[in-house]
């Protein structure tokens, strides 16, 4: 079951099932209406299953609790992966372990809140631990925080992949979006894809964008996204600042970037960092969950910075784009890591061999043969994992 339908959490999910559909899984994915994740996972091959539940934890979750109950009863799977916070709060607590579940946080509930919050998130996913065959996380700074929060869990870490990119040349991207006719061809473009929200901290970003203009008063950035905070950011946007909405270009986006920016308060491991480099571009991140480990070796120093420091990203971007060449290379480095590393068809088959191995009924290839799987996925009965 999956609880967003849209950015890094509907890609993700749609990937694997893609992958599981090629592999002779039936999969059923259960979500919200709206969003990308529908379209993008019927078109991958999957059932979808309309599960109706908001994003917030609210007054709502006993209602959909029981939707998934039955939704689950009625595909009546071999497995469930739910995957973000709603979903696995809704999926363990109808299941409570009958039927194997694999929870896939995408960041821990607990790290968005604050307070008497976060303490009840904190000890509801120590208890939820009980009913959950297996968490699977992104990076092993997402399992780390975990553990640190008194979870006791199978553990399974599997980073995100990404498929490989045609990759489009940077001025015949920038003449393809609209929204930078008339910049400059060899004005400095940078790049943030992710939800207006918290989280993604695009506040921060535009606080040192304000610095970097002083000192590169050519320069544009570019928000690409949607969200709650879209109204607050559009009022702090200092000039050269611009606002793409959601995208269905987003490799576009990426082509068309000098650098790309992702100033995250939290993540497990995000998507964004993982695509922008796919396409040969160079990134900076904010030094939280999986952006250490999915940089390659040797961009750390140049790529990383604390969280909600204005003055050290501004200095790290303003530093690359002060450096062409240094960019470039970063940018071919970038795409021949992920290449080697974080391979969509390597993340596919370590979520099969997990089910296998969930399920016991792991067959010669890896896979949890003669099996199913409900996704945020299901494998429901009747599916085989064979290639």
């Amino acid at each position: 079951m999956a609880q967003p339908v849209e950015g890094g959490v509907a890609r993700v999910v749609t990937d694997l099932v893609r992958a599981q559909t090629r592999a002779g899984l039936r999969v059923v994915v259960a979500c919200p209406e709206g969003g990308g994740l529908p379209g993008g996972a019927a078109a991958a091959g999957a059932e979808v299953a309309r599960w109706t539940a908001v994003r917030e934890l609210g007054p709502g979750v006993v209602a959909e609790t029981l939707r998934a109950r039955r939704l689950i009863r009625r595909v009546a799977p071999d497995l469930v992966h739910a995957h973000s916070a709603k979903a696995g709060l809704a999926a363990r607590l109808a299941v409570r372990g009958t039927v194997p579940t694999v929870y896939q946080p995408h960041a821990w509930s607990f790290e968005a809140v604050e307070g008497t919050t976060a303490h009840l998130a904190r000890a509801w996913e120590r208890r939820a631990a009980r009913w959950t065959a297996r968490v699977l996380c992104v990076s092993e700074g997402e399992r780390r925080t975990g553990e640190e929060a008194g979870i006791a869990a199978r553990w399974t870490v599997v980073p995100n992949g990404v498929p490989e990119r045609e990759n489009e040349a940077r001025a015949a991207a920038r003449s393809a979006l609209p929204l930078l006719g008339g910049m400059p061809a060899d004005a400095p473009l940078v790049v943030c894809v992710g939800r207006l929200c918290p989280q993604k901290g695009q506040g921060v970003l535009l606080d040192a964008w304000r610095r970097i203009a002083a000192e590169v008063p050519d320069a544009r950035l570019v928000l690409v996204g949607d969200g709650p905070d879209r109204s607050v950011l559009a009022r702090l946007a200092p000039p050269g600042v611009e606002f793409a909405g959601a995208s269905d270009e987003v490799d576009r986006w990426y082509a068309a970037a000098d650098l790309v920016v992702l100033p995250s308060r939290w993540e497990g491991m995000a998507l964004t960092p993982l695509e922008a480099m796919a396409c040969g571009r160079p990134v900076v991140l904010t030094d939280v969950g999986g952006a250490r480990e999915c940089l390659p070796p040797g961009q750390q120093e140049a790529c990383l910075v604390p969280p909600d420091d204005p003055e050290a990203l501004a200095e790290a971007i303003g530093r690359l784009l002060g450096d062409p060449q240094h960019r470039e290379f970063l940018g071919e480095a970038a795409r021949k890591h992920v290449r080697a590393e974080f391979d969509l068809r390597r993340t596919a088959a370590s979520v099969l061999r997990l089910y296998g191995d969930v399920l016991g009924m792991q067959g010669p290839d890896g896979t949890g043969s003669g099996r199913s799987a409900v996704s945020g996925q299901v494998p429901a009965s009747g599916g085989r994992a064979a290639r």
